[in-house]
């Protein structure tokens, strides 16, 4: 997994799973910590998800929203946003809208 920080985007690349879980909590926690205003977790660059991610992106957004603050996903891939809907994540998790081609 591959954490990179840009103003107040946080990029992911990689398997984001049960074993990097923490990894990717402290960068997120860090990140929150950080930046003032709504952050942008960008998955555009991950290849696999498993609920345990999705579970601690969603205490992350719960954790923001009790600070007034967002976190919007962005980039998500077809697998990510299967997982999103089959593990019904997708209610909890603000997922920014895929633009569609003309």
């Amino acid at each position: 997994m591959e954490i990179a920080t840009n103003g107040r985007t946080l990029k992911l690349s990689g398997d984001f799973d049960v074993r990097s879980t923490w990894e990717v909590r402290a960068a997120l926690y860090d990140h929150l910590a950080a930046c003032d205003g709504d952050i942008v977790i960008d998955l555009s660059g991950v290849d696999n998800v498993d609920v345990t991610a999705l579970r601690v992106l969603a205490v992350a957004t719960r954790r923001a929203a009790g600070y007034g603050r967002h976190v919007q996903l962005r980039g998500c891939t077809g697998p990510v946003r299967r997982m999103l809907h089959l593990s019904r994540m997708a209610r909890l998790l603000e997922v920014e809208p895929r633009a569609i081609s003309a």
